[in-house]
């Protein structure tokens, strides 16, 4: 049973996730307590407040990786705008 030791850098945002669905999850709560006419703002400040510590959490976490998706279509318009700046230096 050997597993790899979870790092920190990878569960904080996963908590960050966790409480900013609870957020939502509450502030559903109080939407439905006042369609019902009965507003609970209890609910509303506990999805305010988790939201909160969740994005907080959330923003924590490094950028991920680019995927390198659109290269080629970067690659194109490097190349045409090395061509373009070769033709104004020549005139």
């Amino acid at each position: 049973m050997s597993q790899k030791p979870t790092d920190q850098k990878e569960f904080v945002p996963r908590i960050g996730t966790f409480l900013l669905l609870l957020g939502i999850f509450f502030f559903i709560f109080f939407m439905a307590s006042n369609f019902a006419d009965q507003p609970d703002f209890d609910w509303f400040f506990l999805g305010l407040l988790f939201s909160a510590i969740g994005f907080g959490l959330r923003r924590r976490a490094a950028p991920p990786p680019s995927a390198g998706r659109f290269s080629g279509i970067r690659k194109i318009r490097e190349d045409a705008k090395k061509r373009k700046e070769g033709k104004a230096k020549k005139k």
